[in-house]
C-alpha cells in the first residue's frame, strides 16, 4: 500500500493552514498563486477570525521516483491530510483527527517556541502511539529564534536535533523536504486481510444540497 494518513497539529495561530496549502500545491492540487489563503478553512468563521475551528480533510496524490535496481520508477503516493483547530475549545476536533491517522506533523512557530497546545496536541498523539515529525515554522523571520526552539523540542520529545525540520510555510521554504519526510517516516495504514467485519470511524461530515450528508470515513477492517 502506498497510503500516508497524517495530521498537522501546534497551538493556534502557529502556521498548520499556510503549511497545508503549500503542501496543496507542491502536489498539484491547486495551482501556485491561483487560490486564497488558507484554503481549507472553508468554515466562514474560520475565515473571518483567521483561525481554524473545524478538522480539514485532503486527499492528494504525490509522485515520487524510486530506484529499483538499474531502473527508476516512479511510484504514486496517496497523501490524506487532516488540518486541525490549534485553539484549545476546539480540541475534541484533533481526538478525532489522530483516532484515524499514522502520523502527525507537530508544527512550533519560532518566534514563539512550544506553546500550551503543542504540548498537549503533542501528548495526544503519543498516547496513540502515532509517529511524530517536528517542525520549525516561521524560520525566515527576523525575530525567529531557531536554535531555542529547536532545543525546546529536543529535550521535550527527547529526539535528536536532526530530526528537526526548519520551514518556511509562507515562503514553501523547506516544505518539500518535509512532504518526502512524511512518505518516508509515516507507515502504512494496517488492517486485518482476514477481517471482514467493517470498523470504521466517522471523522467529519458536512451538508452538501445537492447530495445531501457527505460523511469522511476510516476503514480500519473490513468492507
Amino acid at each position: 500500500m502506498k497510503i500516508r494518513n497524517f495530521a498537522i497539529i501546534a497551538h493556534i495561530d502557529h502556521g498548520k493552514s499556510t503549511l497545508a496549502d503549500r503542501l496543496l500545491e507542491l502536489t498539484g492540487v491547486v495551482s501556485k498563486d491561483k487560490h486564497e489563503e488558507q484554503l481549507l478553512d472553508r468554515n466562514p468563521i474560520s475565515r473571518e477570525r483567521g483561525i481554524t475551528i473545524k478538522l480539514a480533510p485532503v486527499r492528494m496524490s504525490y509522485p515520487v521516483r524510486q530506484a529499483q535496481g538499474e531502473q527508476i520508477s516512479e511510484v504514486s503516493y496517496q497523501l490524506n491530510l487532516i488540518d486541525t483547530p490549534g485553539h484549545v475549545d476546539f480540541s475534541y476536533e484533533v481526538d478525532r483527527t489522530l483516532s484515524c491517522v499514522e502520523g502527525a506533523i507537530l508544527l512550533v512557530d519560532a518566534t514563539q517556541c512550544i506553546q500550551a497546545q503543542t504540548i498537549s496536541n503533542a501528548y495526544k498523539a503519543l498516547e496513540k502511539n502515532l509517529i511524530i515529525i517536528p517542525v520549525v515554522n516561521k524560520i525566515d523571520l527576523p525575530h525567529a529564534d531557531v536554535a531555542k526552539t529547536k532545543k525546546q523540542l529536543v529535550d521535550f520529545l527527547g529526539i535528536a536535533e536532526s530530526e528537526i525540520h526548519e520551514i518556511s510555510a509562507k515562503t514553501g521554504l523547506g516544505v518539500e523536504e518535509l512532504l518526502m519526510d512524511i512518505v518516508k517516516k509515516v507507515p502504512d495504514p494496517k488492517f486485518n486481510t482476514a477481517n471482514t467485519e467493517l470498523q470504521s470511524l466517522i471523522f467529519d461530515s458536512y451538508y452538501d444540497s445537492h447530495k445531501g450528508v457527505i460523511a469522511f470515513v476510516r476503514i480500519f477492517d473490513g468492507s
